[in-house]
């Protein structure tokens, strides 16, 4: 038996497609959902434990995202040391935010974690994207089903163990999980030669990225610009404003954000059925135009009662945008650069428009006025719909061949 015979030939990896395998992939969007959303249940026992006003809370939220539009805008091309590495800081954030007691400690926690949160989940979202060619759509739907459940979990965590434990040691555990998820997902990958195919079938040439026309990649990072100002505006502030409305404990005040995110989260796991039978852009105008009745509805509602109908129907009505907007993206074939920053543009306005919001409740006096922010959002976000792209899109893709 000859040496040459002896061995096997490794072909290089793909960088597109290799990384961490599929259930890592779920737990770890899982994860950087609690890691978006914790802070909006808890900033309630923040504000009281160090004396802030919702100006100050709101600048808070700003350094998280702010952490996650930079995280998102390092994604370079080789995607799993974006995954891997945002895990990693995230564990590191999370931990110097538990140790925080303070704004300054605390500012620096939250932009590390949220700088690992925002290239943790703009890597896997790009992964997801190139590794499922085939129902882009639906994988990054299922994607965000995680990412929501995650999510969903923060306010049913923050009013069991908050009362019990304090920040510090569940944010302490929450950065051990990211630790040992980034661990396990260096040791477990998968597509290490790209996408596989049926036996019989025969790959077709990968369709090449293409470098977007600015008005085309302005346009998508507009949307998601708006959009994560407006979804954070909305999970940030309303425990707060439950609690304000309510005035009930901390328990109770968690209703109203939990079912948002519940809808959110049920309403992505049913977005792709709707996008079957509608088109994708006339399920996002007709979601978008809903949200922002919806909005006016819950600024003006006395009724605790009718808050939690209102937050149910928002959050459905608001499920379908992020995964039909980026796959409408992804189908267009962008780089990694300009898929990146299209989704860090979401962190940079979770970061503006929250802190806005409670700039305009802290010199209005009321968070009430405040929730004119999160609804001037979703008006220009239907106005934006509106706005065609397709005709660049084909510019683009026919200099290509």
């Amino acid at each position: 038996m000859t040496m040459a015979s002896s061995t096997t030939q490794r072909h290089p990896i793909d960088d597109n497609t290799y990384g961490p395998v599929a259930v890592w992939l779920g737990i770890g969007i899982l994860l950087t959902g609690l890691g978006t959303a914790f802070l909006g249940p808890i900033l309630p026992v923040m504000a009281a434990q160090w004396h802030i006003t919702d100006q100050q809370s709101g600048l808070l939220i700003a350094a998280k995202f702010v952490g996650a539009f930079l995280g998102g805008m390092s994604v370079n091309r080789v995607l799993r040391y974006g995954v891997v590495g945002g895990y990693l800081l995230s564990c590191v954030g999370f931990a110097a935010f538990a140790l925080s007691r303070g704004m300054g400690l605390g500012i620096a926690g939250l932009f590390i974690s949220g700088y690992g949160v925002g290239l943790g989940i703009t890597a896997t979202n790009i992964l997801v994207g190139r590794r499922y060619v085939t129902h882009t759509g639906s994988a990054l739907s299922t994607l965000n089903f995680f990412w929501s459940l995650g999510a969903v979990m923060c306010g049913f965590l923050a009013a069991i163990l908050l009362p019990r434990f304090g920040l510090h040691g569940p944010m302490l555990g929450f950065a051990g999980l990211f630790l040992l998820t980034a661990l396990a997902g260096i040791v477990m990958v998968s597509h290490r030669d790209g996408v596989r195919l049926p036996a019989g079938e025969v790959a077709a040439a990968p369709a090449p990225t293409v470098l977007l026309p600015r008005p085309v990649h302005l346009h998508f990072a507009a949307l998601l610009f708006l959009y994560g100002g407006l979804e954070t505006c909305m999970t940030g502030w309303l425990t707060t404003y439950s609690l304000r409305l309510e005035g009930v404990h901390l328990l109770g005040g968690q209703s109203a954000v939990v079912l948002l995110w519940a809808a959110l989260t049920a309403g992505r796991a049913l977005a792709s059925g709707a996008m079957r039978a509608w088109s994708e852009t006339a399920v996002q105008r007709a979601g978008l135009m809903v949200s922002a009745l919806l909005i006016a509805a819950i600024a003006t509602t006395r009724s605790s009662g009718m808050l939690s109908v209102y937050c149910v129907l928002l959050g459905l009505s608001l499920a379908p945008f992020f995964p039909s907007t980026f796959g409408i993206l992804m189908r267009r074939r962008p780089n990694s650069h300009q898929a990146g920053t299209v989704l860090a543009a979401s962190g940079l306005g979770a970061a503006l428009f929250p802190w806005m919001m409670g700039y305009v409740s802290t010199h209005s006096g009321s968070l009430r006025v405040a929730m004119v922010v999160p609804g001037a959002l979703a008006l220009a976000l239907l106005g934006l719909s509106l706005v065609p792209v397709t005709p660049f899109a084909m510019l683009a893709e026919s200099a290509e061949y």
